[in-house]
């Protein structure tokens, strides 16, 4: 008879969790820089980025400058990679929350290229994100994302983007 893993109470988890995703986000200056957030429900992860006045790129419509839709698709796409690298790690308690410094995290992906399609305008109102991996080997990775602000069904920019995944120690 094998002997069974304790089970962590469900709070030592979530605690774990946040703490990873924080240390994560903390670790990107330019992520502070625009705002952007993370929501974290299980294993999926939704981006927010929060509206403000320095986002705008067209004044006369109001629009959201089509740099600051660009990063945060992209972003989404990293962290959501990220997250997906680590996860294995994280719930087994090898990288714990207390001690997820951003320089024990491994490296992020790096970008090989990244297509933007912007749908509609971005409206002066917080955006949201989620990403989707296609597909996640050692060395590399499909991932696309779609945008949206009020209606998840209407999307104002996707995007998709490969990426070369950092190297894993052995």
């Amino acid at each position: 008879m094998s002997a069974r893993r304790p089970v962590e109470p469900v709070q030592v988890v979530k605690q774990r969790r946040d703490a990873v995703l924080r240390a994560m986000v903390d670790g990107v200056p330019y992520i502070q820089f625009l705002g952007i957030q993370f929501e974290r429900r299980g294993d999926e992860l939704t981006a927010l980025l929060p509206f403000k006045d320095d986002l705008i790129g067209n004044p006369i419509l109001p629009a959201l400058h089509g740099g600051a839709t660009a990063a945060f698709l992209e972003v989404t796409a990293i962290i959501n990679l990220n997250w997906r690298l680590i996860w294995e790690e994280m719930e087994s308690g090898a990288l714990d929350g207390a001690d997820a410094d951003p320089g024990l995290l491994p490296r992020l992906p790096k970008t090989i290229d990244f297509t933007v399609d912007y749908l509609r305008s971005g409206l002066p109102r917080d955006a949201y994100a989620r990403a989707r991996i296609n597909r996640s080997g050692r060395r590399y990775a499909s991932v696309h994302v779609e945008a949206w602000q009020d209606n998840r069904s209407r999307l104002f920019a996707q995007a998709t983007g490969h990426f070369l995944m950092p190297p894993r120690d052995p």
